[in-house]
């Protein structure tokens, strides 16, 4: 097992299973026990979740909002999402930490790099809510910040695909999935991993990134069992 120390990435989109809006319940459940699994093994993991199930800072520009109020507001939206999985987690008797980034006392902790270091390494499962707690950038971008500054070996990215393809799989059925691919290759095929930000801070800090589908029951573990799960990307 080579990673000791991961930080999962989570959209905010995959919370609503096969609903069109919130939190599907039982979705909550099959990510908290596929956690729980990876635990199990000792392994120290941190997590962040996006908001896009509830609301996208994006969407308010085209709405005529201002930019900074819906990314704020997109912030909001992730707090939400990281208390329900915090509940799910230790509903299958995980503990946990939640910091958010934007303070809120009443519900989370301030985010503090060395006091999530300790949560880390006694064992507890932290999620890192409210983004960077700065407008214009993506909970990509607060992963992969957020995994730098705790010294996390990968980022796992969970999504409903089960890697990086040539081209996107459920409109192109020619797509070919590749196994490892170089931050400088995904760049120049123009394959979207992470938003640019995020993809950056990576490569210059030599944070391998593994695209995979969280959605099947058991994926987690045997990726880290290591099992050809998904997709590397890294230098």
């Amino acid at each position: 097992m080579k990673f000791k120390r991961i930080l999962l990435k989570l959209s905010g989109e995959s919370l609503m299973g096969n609903k069109q809006f919130g939190i599907d319940n039982d979705r909550l459940t099959q990510y908290a026990n596929q956690i729980k699994e990876i635990h199990a093994m000792g392994i120290e993991i941190a997590i962040v979740i996006g908001g896009g199930n509830i609301f996208r800072g994006v969407q308010a520009e085209e709405g005529g909002m201002d930019r900074t109020h819906g990314d704020y507001m997109g912030m909001l939206a992730t707090m939400i999402n990281s208390m329900a999985l915090q509940a799910s987690l230790e509903s299958v008797g995980l503990k946990t930490r939640l910091q958010s980034a934007i303070e809120m006392k009443e519900i989370a902790e301030p985010y503090v790099r060395r006091r999530a270091v300790r949560h880390l390494e006694k064992g507890r499962v932290v999620i890192f809510g409210a983004g960077t707690g700065n407008p214009f950038f993506t909970t990509d971008s607060a992963a992969s910040l957020r995994a730098i500054e705790i010294n996390a070996d990968v980022i796992l990215k969970g999504t409903r695909v089960d890697g990086i393809y040539t081209a996107d799989p459920e409109k192109d059925p020619s797509a070919t999935k590749y196994d490892v691919i170089t931050f400088d290759d995904a760049y120049s095929r123009g394959l979207k991993v992470m938003d640019m930000t995020a993809f950056t801070l990576c490569k210059e800090n030599d944070l391998p990134i593994i695209v995979f589908d969280m959605d099947t029951p058991g994926n987690l573990q045997r990726l880290l069992l290591g099992e050809q799960v998904g997709t590397i990307v890294r230098n």
